[in-house]
C-alpha cells in the first residue's frame, strides 16, 4: 500500500485536511519555531531537520510529518511520506515552470486512496527545510508536476480534480514500483538525491524528526535486517516481517512503515486458511520485524489507550500474502532508519 492516502490540497495544510482552530495552532507554532536559530548540528555528517508539526516532548505522534520544500524562493509545506516515492507538486504551484527541463509524462499513483496523480516530470533543485531553519539543497531531480487527480475505480478516499492547487508530497520510501509506482526509483528520492552527501545514503525517522545520512555510531542501539535485492530494478526489496494473529502459527511476508497514514493496511491469514475479513475488537496481531528473533510490534484491535496503535484497521483479504502497513503511528514505539547503501532497515525500541 503506498503511503500519503489524502495528499494536501492548501498549500499550508497538513495531508489530513485539518482546519480552523488546529490550523492556526500549527501556523502559530511554525511563526514560533521559525524565529528560532538552527540547532546545532551533528560533526558527523548527518542533518537533523525537525517536523513543523512535531509533538512535544511526551505527546506521541499521530499524524504525517511536515517539511517545507523551497523553489525560486516560495516555501510549500510537504508532508513526508516513507510509503511512496517521488515528489508531487502542483504544477500551478511551481514558479516558472515552463522554463525548466522537461522528462515527459509521469504517474503516480497512491494505493491507499486510489488518488491518481498525472503530470508531467520537470527537473529542479530543492531544498528541504526543517522548522528551526536547518535545511538540505538537492542536485537537480525529477519532480512530478500535476495537473489532474483520477480515482481508481475502487478508491476509498479521492476527488478527481483538473488543475489542482496546493498538492504537495514528498515520498522518500523504497521498493514501491510494484505498488502503482512503476517510476518511484531511488533517482526520484529526494534523501538519496542531496547535493552534499558525506555518510551513507539514507535516514532515521524519529517522532520529532528525520535525521539525514546514515553512520555507524548513529545506528546504535538498532535492530536491522538485510533487504534483498529488487528484481530488474536498481533498488532494494521490501522489508521481511512475520505475522501472527491470537498467538497463532507466523505468517511470513512483508512490512511498511508508512508515515503518510494514521490507519494501519492489513493482509494477515485467518484461522480457517484464508485471508482474514474480520478482526474483533481484543484480536492481538504481532509483526515479528526480523526474521527469527527480534523486536515484536504488538497491536490490540480497538485499543484507542495505545498510542501505537492505528486509528484505525483496513484489511485488504485479496493481498497475495502477509503484508501489513502500520501507520505514522508506529514511530510511538520504535524509531526507523533505512540504509540506502547498505540494503538495511532497522528499528529502535523507544525507551
Amino acid at each position: 500500500m503506498a503511503g500519503a492516502g489524502r495528499p494536501s490540497t492548501t498549500p499550508s495544510a497538513p495531508a489530513r485536511g485539518l482546519r480552523g482552530p488546529v490550523l492556526a495552532a500549527l501556523a502559530l507554532l511554525a511563526a514560533f519555531a521559525a524565529a528560532l536559530p538552527a540547532r546545532a548540528q551533528p560533526a558527523d555528517g548527518r542533518t537533523f531537520l525537525p517536523f513543523f508539526n512535531a509533538p512535544p516532548d511526551g505527546v506521541p505522534i499521530n499524524h504525517p510529518p511536515a517539511l517545507e520544500l523551497v523553489i525560486e524562493g516560495r516555501a510549500h509545506r510537504v508532508e513526508m511520506d516513507t510509503g511512496s516515492t517521488g515528489v508531487v507538486l502542483a504544477a500551478r504551484d511551481i514558479p516558472h515552470l515552463d522554463r525548466l527541463p522537461q522528462e515527459g509524462p509521469g504517474t503516480l499513483t497512491y494505493s491507499s486512496s486510489g488518488r491518481i496523480m498525472r503530470g508531467h516530470w520537470v527537473r529542479l533543485r530543492l531544498r528541504i527545510r526543517g522548522a528551526d531553519g536547518a535545511e538540505v539543497h538537492t542536485r537537480p531531480m525529477p519532480v512530478l508536476a500535476i495537473d489532474r487527480i483520477e480515482c481508481q475505480r475502487t478508491a476509498r478516499f479521492c476527488r478527481p480534480s483538473d488543475r489542482p492547487r496546493g498538492v504537495a508530497m514528498m515520498g522518500v520510501g523504497f521498493a514501491r514500483q510494484k505498488d502503482h509506482q512503476p517510476q518511484g526509483t531511488p533517482e526520484h528520492n529526494p534523501f538519496l538525491s542531496l547535493a552534499r552527501q558525506e555518510v551513507r545514503r539514507g535516514y532515521t525517522v524519529t517522532r520529532h524528526g528525520v535525521w539525514l545520512g546514515v553512520t555507524d555510531a548513529g545506528t546504535a542501539g538498532f535492530s536491522t535486517v538485510k533487504l534483498q535485492r529488487a528484481e530488474g530494478a536498481d533498488d532494494w526489496s521490501p522489508a521481511p516481517a512475520c505475522l501472527t494473529l491470537n498467538q497463532g502459527p507466523p505468517a511470513c511476508g512483508s512490512v511498511l512503515v508508512d508515515t503518510g497514514l494514521t490507519t494501519m493496511y492489513l493482509t494477515i491469514p485467518a484461522p480457517d486458511g484464508g485471508m482474514a475479513r474480520h478482526l474483533p475488537d481484543g484480536a492481538r496481531i504481532g509483526i515479528g520485524l526480523l526474521p527469527g528473533s527480534g523486536p515484536t510490534y504488538t497491536v490490540t484491535v480497538g485499543d484507542r489507550s495505545d498510542p501505537a496503535a492505528p486509528d484505525a484497521i483496513t484489511l485488504v483479504p485479496h493481498g497475495p500474502r502477509p503484508f501489513v502497513n502500520t501507520s505514522v503511528r508506529f514511530l510511538n514505539r520504535f524509531e526507523y532508519l533505512y540504509d540506502a547503501d547498505r540494503g538495511l532497515v532497522g528499528y529502535r525500541p523507544l525507551r
